[in-house]
């Protein structure tokens, strides 16, 4: 019944507690930290993507509603495959939001920006 146990991460013999996993804090902390590590390290840069291309578009959009190129966005660093959702009107168009500030592609390369306004604000 006494079956030898060892420590996830450095692999020592481990006394204790049957359910007793790692050998100490600073395993058990290694061990998580190298099995999320890829994971968070995808999410953290999607994450900085996402809020630089709302800083742009607040940047370029301090009135709430403006026209801009796609070059400016493109110069400053905006990243088009990114957003947090997409809206579609009742007339079919598509905006393209990362968070609330959001953009309308309309013809040569022109794009309304918009700022989303939440009820009871």
């Amino acid at each position: 019944m006494n079956k030898e146990r060892h420590c996830l991460d450095c692999g020592e013999l481990i006394h204790g507690r049957a359910d007793k996993k790692f050998c100490n804090d600073m395993c058990r902390n290694n061990y998580n930290n190298q099995l999320n590590s890829s994971s968070y390290n995808l999410i953290r840069n999607i994450n900085n993507v996402l809020r630089r291309n709302r800083r742009i578009m607040e940047e370029l959009n301090p009135s709430g509603k403006t026209k801009t190129t796609r070059e400016k966005m493109l110069v400053k660093g905006f990243e088009f495959d990114y957003f947090t959702n997409i809206y579609q009107t009742q007339t079919g168009k598509k905006y393209h939001f990362c968070y609330e500030y959001g953009y309308l592609v309309l013809d040569n390369d022109d794009l309304l920006l918009v700022k989303r306004e939440e009820k009871g604000e």
